[in-house]
């Protein structure tokens, strides 16, 4: 609502002619007065006719440029994240949006926010912004060749004033934490300038991530591995000749590709995929990412400084409060480079909002995005027992402890994690005080397909000889978790379902689960004519997509005949989970991340091939699982930060009486 006053100068003009007109009709008139012609003084709009309009521009801060955070904008216009996400996919034939992105950011691939960082040719704060970037117009009914005359005034020196066309837009940099009255004059022939007034106040919001590889984004590499037309030999466990195999090799490889010509993990690496942070596999397609970005495109006032601290392999205890091992290693030519381990979430956090306190001590964390809980149950673990079939990896990854069991999560379920969970709490309310301020965004079952369990088998998961969904198996593990693990989840999350919260009333967080319907028709298995056209013919679902024969394997892996190159990992699919096909074609993590006790002996060795599927993304989100995901997100997170309060966008406001000449 548009909140009206009338000016000063002209009630005075209004009394003035009405005592005028009061005078006695014979009143002697004065003597002809010296004609001096007053300025023109400005009459406030209003009617409405006439408003200022304006917006933060780049105002998702981890983009450098611009032109990023407008693609993101225009795919969204009026639409959902996963329809943008599809779009976008498509544009880029299903490479990635992400693939040049990730080298604007102003936090860099191994983790480090850039202070200050340069955004569209300006050196800022990333943590503590001084000002925003900003875009006002006049909008509404302008009169033909008005003139504008603008005003802003922050109260720190004299007011800025320029004047344009009033067609033109107007840039200026808005002081953060501090308002902008706004003001233009409208001129257009002999007629008295018109006057709006408006009040420019940027929010920037702080949002952070914190979680495992839901939030982390695992399974989708900002840019996929590129992957060539020959094979690469891969040596069974039994180490003979006939127990080789065939896989597609890494484009740009050169060493050897043979299981008798052994390489060096380094050589191997300079061809990796690579992420927002490699450590954690972070990734700007998880959908905390999306979800920090759809609130800065979606609500023109505010700006949005994201810091993703979430990482694949976390648990409350070994990520959270605690270092962790990192995923993978950035690509270099020196693999010592690798630090091998990863700092603690809540302390990068703490240490964060420490150094922007110390700089603008009204600074304060706003949000904060989180999912946790699965790897406490040791998720994965279920995941290995499920499609790890042949006998000889099930007793060796048994042994290691890469196989878990349904009896041992729920054990784990029942007694650590609501324990650990209540140690969380207490670490986030002196970050965000209020923990409704925690918006924890729920699992989604990954194996189900029009609401049921998929029915198992090799196809998605022939990547590897000792692969097989076992159907059994799946039945038990999806049930689990439909029946048992979300249904806790949730009431750990919300203090419900008899779980002790010390005061339930403040310990609850924001729960977010809407998408996990929407899930129950995507799962791993889902399968639909509007599939890539790759899949559709060079993923069998006879589980046989594979050359079997060693030799000509070696020059052509794939049985279709088609080049593995032309795989393409973000476009559109009827599922929303990645297979381990998915994950090997999209990723091929070598797992770095694991003790060296369960390190493969050379990059020949199968065993990286069976844990690159476990741990490399399969059984994950894709980007539109995680789109998906953020369209949950979105309104929860906006309705904590009360985002959808009307505020007025012009406001006319009273006038001083212009100055006599």
């Amino acid at each position: 609502m548009i909140r009206i006053r009338l000016m000063p100068a002209v009630i005075a003009a209004a009394l003035l002619s009405g005592a005028l007109a009061a005078r006695p009709a014979h009143a002697q008139a004065p003597a002809a007065p010296v004609q001096i012609t007053p300025a023109p003084v400005p009459q406030s709009v209003t009617d409405g006719s006439m408003q200022i309009s304006w917006q933060v521009r780049n105002r998702f801060r981890l983009f450098r440029e611009e032109r990023d955070f407008l693609l993101h904008a225009e795919s969204m216009r009026g639409g959902t994240v996963l329809a943008a996400e599809q779009k976008l996919g498509q544009q880029s034939d299903g490479r990635g949006w992400a693939r040049n992105m990730v080298s604007r950011l102003c936090i860099d691939l191994s983790g480090r926010v850039s202070e200050p960082c340069n955004r569209d040719n300006v050196r800022e704060s990333y943590l503590t912004p001084s000002e925003h970037p900003v875009t006002v117009r006049l909008s509404g009914a302008i009169p033909v060749g008005a003139t504008c005359a603008w005003s802003f005034d922050d109260g720190d020196g004299p007011p800025r004033q320029q004047t344009f066309d009033c067609n033109e837009p107007v840039n200026l940099r808005a002081r953060y934490g501090k308002p902008t009255a706004a003001s233009v004059d409208v001129s257009a022939g002999a007629e008295a300038p018109q006057r709006v007034a408006a009040e420019i106040a940027v929010r920037d919001i702080f949002i952070a991530g914190l979680g495992d590889s839901i939030a982390s984004g695992e399974g989708n590499p900002d840019r996929a591995i590129a992957l060539s037309d020959e094979g690469f030999c891969f040596r069974s466990y039994l180490g003979s000749a006939a127990a080789q195999y065939y896989r597609p090799s890494r484009a740009g490889y050169k060493g050897g590709r043979a299981c008798e010509a052994p390489d060096t993990l380094a050589n191997w690496q300079r061809q990796s995929a690579l992420w927002l942070n490699n450590a954690c596999h972070r990734s700007l397609y998880s959908y905390q990412t999306r979800t920090a970005l759809a609130l800065a495109v979606q609500y023109p006032h505010i700006a949005v400084t994201y810091l993703p601290l979430a990482c694949t392999g976390a648990t409350i205890a070994e990520g959270l409060f605690a270092a962790q091992r990192a995923r993978e290693c950035l690509p270099a030519k020196n693999a010592a480079s690798c630090a091998g381990t990863v700092n603690a979430q809540l302390a990068e956090l703490r240490e964060a909002v420490a150094a922007a306190k110390k700089r603008q001590p009204e600074r304060r964390l706003d949000l904060v995005l989180l999912s946790i809980g699965a790897n406490d149950i040791d998720f994965s673990g279920l995941v290995a027992d499920v499609i790890v079939d042949n006998a000889t990896e099930r007793t060796l990854f048994r042994q290691s402890g890469v196989i878990g069991s349904v009896q041992d999560s729920r054990a784990a379920l029942a007694r650590d994690l609501p324990q650990d969970f209540g140690k969380l709490r207490e670490a986030l309310k002196p970050l965000v005080g209020d923990l409704t301020r925690v918006v924890y965004v729920a699992y989604a079952n990954p194996t189900l397909a029009d609401g049921m369990p998929c029915p198992g088998g090799r196809a998605g998961f022939d990547i590897h000889p000792s692969f097989n969904a076992e159907s059994q198996r799946l039945a038990i593990v999806s049930n689990y978790v439909q029946r048992e693990f979300l249904p806790q989840l949730k009431a750990i999350v919300t203090c419900g379902g008899g779980v002790l919260c010390r005061d339930p009333a403040r310990d609850r967080m924001t729960y977010v689960d809407a998408h996990q319907a929407a899930f129950a028709a995507h799962g791993f298995c889902a399968r639909a004519q509007s599939d890539p056209e790759f899949d559709r013919e060079c993923f069998f679902a006879s589980g046989e997509s594979f050359n079997p024969d060693i030799v000509s394997a070696a020059s052509q892996p794939m049985q279709c005949g088609r080049s593995a190159g032309d795989y393409r990992a973000y476009l559109p699919r009827a599922r929303w989970i990645r297979d381990a096909n998915d994950s090997y074609f999209a990723a091929m993590t070598y797992p770095q991340a694991l003790p060296s006790s369960s390190q493969p002996a050379d990059i020949h060795d199968a065993t990286w091939g069976v844990l690159s599927a476990v741990y490399g993304g399969a059984v994950h989100p894709t980007a539109e699982g995680h789109a998906a995901m953020a369209d949950a997100a979105v309104p929860a997170a906006a309705a904590v930060l009360r985002l959808d309060a009307v505020e007025p966008e012009a406001m006319i406001r009273p006038l001083e009486p212009a100055a006599q000449q």
